[in-house]
């Protein structure tokens, strides 16, 4: 019978430098496709490969044969030993590996718990290995099912409403303060990461104009050229101070870059018009006198934290609740996978009984000679209600059980006493019930 197998590491089980060897390409996944389904333990696969993971789903009738050879393909595409990924590789069989990718589509096994950008990410994993013709009705329901998991988990919970990193808390704080910040005007002063995660969060939100100061001129170029926006020159932030809505400063500088006095004279200008200043400098880029000034909201590292731990409190008690869907999803497609195994063994008693009627009428059928064709039709219908009987306490017991914990030991249970997996069983049997016939046969002399 065929097992589900998944196979990857991750975030939590690999540094960076190996995930990124590990990463899989467009084209090195549709290779490694290729490579896994050619094998002849591996009968359907798909790749998930993004900056926090690279993970391997299958569908395999050797989980042991199948690991070894889903683990060549790996190592080979990142031209690593296997021997470097021991305590940094997972295996999960079954309906662990079916629970994992529920999670993972859901985005509670993420650095950041709800985040979105991973369902489009499974989304795009799995389109792919169905173009390429590597995914089956197992995988197909499996994905799917994930899907719509991590589709319930954003609609019914808030796990993604609220963000949990400060460039992302920065931005969100900034639109609580002014609205829509499509037609608002940013200030970025520093050009450095935390500067790169701000620009790109505001841009993420409509924000259109973003200006750039940094005292290295040439690195501002290079921030603003990244996001369409306009590098400025450091010297000039007083008049810059005065259009702007929103400053987000995040340099490392040891002094004070916006102070009281020289705030309150740009505020003078600005006629009222209300500023925002995020200070995640630390030190502090902004002086905190200058959260006295009318119109001037100021929100400093302390400000921003708290906010991510609040937002990350909502996000994990979201968690919870988007834990029950994906175990709900995960019956689901267990009852599913559950009823694949059990059609197939009660079409097959049911063919056993069929063939055993056909196969012992045909044997006495030289017993019979004076029976009319109305006696062989009644007995005909006798022996099929007779084996029909006979299957139907086993065939009621068996659907009942279809997606319960005992489902596999009743299937494997009724293939071993009615001898399904055995192709020969019967036609011996028959074979040698003909020969005893034969030679129980009086002859004619």
């Amino acid at each position: 019978m065929s097992e589900l197998l998944a196979l990857g590491v991750s975030h939590k089980t690999a540094p960076l430098e190996l995930r990124e060897r590990l990463s899989l390409t467009e084209g090195r996944s549709v290779a490694a496709l290729r490579e896994l389904t050619e094998t002849e333990t591996i009968g359907e696969a798909a790749a998930i490969s993004t900056c926090n993971r690279t993970e391997l789903y299958l569908v395999v009738s050797d989980p042991v044969q199948a690991e070894s050879e889903a683990l060549g393909v790996l190592t080979r595409k990142a031209d690593i030993p296997p021997t470097e990924l021991l305590g940094h590789l997972y295996s999960l069989r079954g309906e662990d590996a079916s629970r994992h990718l529920l999670r993972v589509t859901a985005g509670l096994d993420s650095m950041i718990v709800g985040e979105a950008e991973i369902q489009g990410q499974v989304k795009r994993a799995y389109e792919l290995a169905l173009v390429e013709g590597a995914t089956g009705p197992i995988l197909n329901r499996l994905f799917r099912g994930a899907l719509a998991a991590g589709g319930r988990a954003r609609n019914e919970t808030a796990i993604g409403e609220r963000g949990v990193s400060i460039p992302s808390v920065a931005v969100e704080v900034a639109q609580r303060a002014l609205g829509d910040l499509s037609e608002r005007k940013v200030l970025m002063i520093g050009a450095g990461a935390t500067a790169e995660l701000v620009a790109r969060a505001l841009v993420a939100r409509g924000v259109a104009t973003v200006f750039v100061a940094n005292r290295h001129h040439d690195r501002a170029l290079g921030l603003a050229e990244r996001f369409d926006g306009e590098a400025i020159r450091f010297e000039t932030l007083p008049e810059q101070l005065v259009e702007v809505d929103v400053v987000v400063s995040t340099t490392n500088s040891p002094h004070h870059i916006i102070e009281r006095d020289g705030l309150e004279q740009v505020m003078a200008e600005r006629e009222a018009r209300p500023l925002v200043l995020i200070d995640i400098a630390v030190p502090r880029d902004i002086e905190p006198g200058c959260r006295e000034l009318a119109a001037v909201s100021v929100y400093d590292i302390d400000d921003i934290q708290q906010i991510v731990e609040r937002n990350a409190g909502v996000r994990e008690a979201e968690a919870t609740r988007a834990e029950r869907i994906i175990e709900d999803e995960l019956d689901r497609f267990q009852k599913w996978l559950a009823s694949l195994e059990v059609v197939p063994t009660i079409a097959a008693m049911r063919e056993r009984g069929d063939e055993v009627v056909r196969r012992v009428l045909a044997e006495n059928e030289n017993r019979w000679e004076n029976l009319t064709d109305a006696d062989r039709a009644r007995m005909e219908l006798m022996a099929n209600a007779i084996a029909s009987r006979i299957l139907h306490e086993p065939t009621r017991r068996i659907k009942r059980a279809a997606g319960s914990d005992e489902a596999y030991q009743y299937v494997s249970a009724m293939r071993e006493l009615f001898g399904l997996d055995v192709e020969t069983e019967v036609e011996a049997e028959a074979d040698t019930t003909a020969k005893v016939t034969e030679l129980r046969r009086p002859t004619q002399g």
